[in-house]
């Protein structure tokens, strides 16, 4: 790996296009008759290729030809040259000499320093505040309230004489619908603009196609950020360098880093831990800071430089190895498992432990849609940092046994009487629904006092730290009950999720142990449980998900093979999703007309189809994109 800290005499000398020899800069077309690319590609000395139009000397464009032979457009090479890169797109080879562009003074061009470290990230626009990491000391109230919180019950009434260990509430958060207008320009102003880090494998196997369509849906989402959004570009082969720095993605910004993405050439390792440890830098040297952070990182294959998976396959291992490379500032790293290749558990571990989420990407052709889906809940957070706190009310030996919460971190207090779920951020229209376990003793009242729920958390849009509480959440306590004891459906779906997301686990370990029969024994079982079930019956949609899930589970633990190249990395995939409440992108597309997708918000949909309504087309500069928008 390059070391970032290199002083500036071990730099390559620049060259001034205005005195650099024919042998450099030519604008005589190179011969066309050379064989092609090894990544299928037409021939370098044919087309350029960082932009991929052809190099015609009729054009009248200035042509650089490097030390290696390779000719770019000389306009092309330069904006790929002064962000740092100084390798060959197509051959790797450091250039010594690299050209130096020099423009006329209507217009300055932005030059990124020397990296001494990542603190050169563009500054905010005029008006915006540096982000403090440290939480405001004051808790508001404000008329704007992004949270609604509603508490429900097991059941509605327990008799006077009877105990429960296991009774459950349904604590349930839903966040505002956020802005709801079709002018792009707008919403962006009205929403929290974005720092996001992309860390993408261009290993030898991404060579070709994988590249094109990386290319594709990573220019998708500059073309999709606003001019108060900012994006840095790393690439990760055997080892990893920073492209593009921290910058806004105005229009100048844009057209930069799509020419930094154009530029990106397949070869080498995947060393996905240097990955992390730039993009971990680049969010550390930070001098300002966005309300909304995110990372995407995308991967084909098996790190083959950080860890020997055969000396350990434990997961302790994995997090403990992996964690300990991640951002200090906890952002959320939204991975995506690119093919059939790539390694599942440890895409999924990155995401587990930064509070992200896990993507399975099984067709090539939908990677921008998996992108799409993941940058439309990015665009739209309106709640930061929130805090959960519930406080049991009723004082005889009511106690708190469990809290289910996914993969939310939660705490319980010594004396079982509060807890403590640390959700984070919520996009717009996001619910989140946690089950808390309770123990229920005796009661001579006619009603019982439950629990109670406060929220704390940042709006996204006000900055403001704001605190909102529940009623007190109570139960009947008759001397008997007469009839039936009706269990809420909204306690039975979610008992369902849980459950369902258990059961995938523990087929997922028995699958890995080699015990496929085992596994799919395990998820069968659940599933016809599950038909049996309250909210089956009534045809919720969330568990008429599960149960297809489960049974596409099934499908790919119907052999070794299946299994290797798909199950794995789909029930890592939709245990991501469910313990996160989150949507991700998992297995093939399904044809027809699919069920919604779970816990897609209407600003994810609004991407996927921006997304699908272009097809699949070449890599565009953002004006050109934007109109095929409109």
């Amino acid at each position: 790996m390059e070391n970032p800290n290199n002083s500036s005499k071990d730099l390559p000398q620049t060259l001034n296009p205005s005195s650099v020899s024919r042998s450099s800069v030519d604008a005589t077309l190179p011969d066309p008759s050379s064989p092609p690319t090894s990544s299928g590609l037409p021939s370098s000395k044919s087309k350029c290729a960082i932009c991929l139009d052809e190099i015609r000397k009729e054009d009248g464009k200035a042509i650089f030809t490097a030390e290696c032979s390779h000719s770019f457009h000389f306009d092309c090479i330069t904006s790929n040259v002064k962000h740092g890169n100084r390798i060959c797109p197509l051959c790797r080879t450091e250039w010594k000499q690299v050209p130096l562009f020099v423009n006329d003074h209507s217009a300055p061009l932005s030059t990124f320093p020397v990296q001494n470290g990542f603190e050169d990230d563009e500054s905010l626009p005029h008006g915006e505040e540096a982000v403090s990491d440290v939480p405001s000391s004051g808790v508001v109230a404000t008329q704007r309230q992004a949270l609604e919180i509603k508490l429900l019950p097991q059941v509605s009434a327990v008799a006077k004489s009877t105990t429960r260990g296991d009774f459950a509430v349904l604590v349930h958060l839903k966040a505002e619908g956020g802005v709801s207008v079709s002018d792009d320009d707008r919403q962006a102003s009205t929403r929290a603009p974005l720092d996001l880090i992309t860390v993408l494998d261009v290993s030898g196997s991404m060579e070709g196609t994988k590249l094109q369509l990386l290319k594709n849906a990573v220019s998708f989402v500059i073309d999709n950020l606003s001019e108060r959004d900012r994006l840095s570009v790393i690439a990760f082969s055997s080892n990893a360098r920073r492209l593009f720095p921290l910058r806004l993605m105005t229009e100048n910004g844009k057209r930069e880093a799509i020419h930094s993405v154009n530029s990106l050439v397949a070869g080498g390792g995947t060393n996905i831990a240097e990955g992390l440890k730039i993009g971990a830098r680049v969010i550390a040297d930070r001098r300002w800071k966005n309300p909304v952070s995110g990372m995407m990182l995308l991967s084909d294959g098996q790190d083959n430089f950080t860890l020997s998976r055969s000396h350990s396959h434990s997961q302790v291992r994995l997090r403990a190895d992996y964690e300990s490379l991640l951002p200090s500032s906890r952002i959320p790293i939204h991975t995506f498992g690119f093919g059939v290749d790539h390694d599942a558990e440890l895409m999924h571990t990155i995401s587990q432990v930064s509070s992200g989420t896990f993507s399975f990407i099984e067709a090539e052709s939908v990677i921008r849609d998996a992108f799409a889906q993941c940058i439309g809940g990015l665009l739209s957070v309106v709640v930061l940092d929130q805090v959960v706190e519930i406080e049991c009310i009723h004082e005889e030996g009511l106690k708190i046994a469990s809290v289910k919460a996914g993969s939310y971190r939660n705490r319980r207090s010594s004396d079982g009487r509060t807890a403590k779920i640390d959700v984070g951020d919520m996009y717009a229209e996001e619910e989140r629904d946690f089950l808390v376990i309770l123990e229920l003793p005796r009661c001579e009242d006619e009603s019982m006092a439950l629990v109670k729920i406060r929220c704390v958390y940042k709006d996204a849009v006000s900055r403001e730290i704001v605190r909102v509480e529940s009623e007190e959440l109570r139960i009947g306590r008759p001397e008997e009950l007469t009839g039936e004891e009706v269990v809420s459906i909204e306690v039975d779906r979610q008992l369902n999720r849980f459950l369902v997301s258990e059961a995938m686990s523990e087929a997922r370990v028995l699958a890995d142990g080699g015990d496929l029969e085992g596994a799919v024994g395990v998820l069968r079982n659940r599933e016809r449980v599950l038909a049996e079930t309250q909210s089956a019956r009534g045809g919720d949609g969330l568990v008429q998900s599960l149960s297809s899930e489960l049974s596409a589970l099934q499908e790919r633990m119907s052999s070794r093979r299946m299994y290797e190249r798909s199950g794995r990395a789909y029930a890592f995939s939709s245990m991501s999703s469910h313990s996160a409440q989150r949507a991700t992108a998992r297995g093939w597309p399904v044809c027809g007309s699919p069920a919604p997708q779970a816990y897609q918000t209407s600003s994810m949909a609004r991407m996927v189809s921006r997304s699908q309504e272009l097809g699949v087309k070449s890599p565009k500069p953002p004006s050109a994109a934007r109109r095929d928008r409109s």
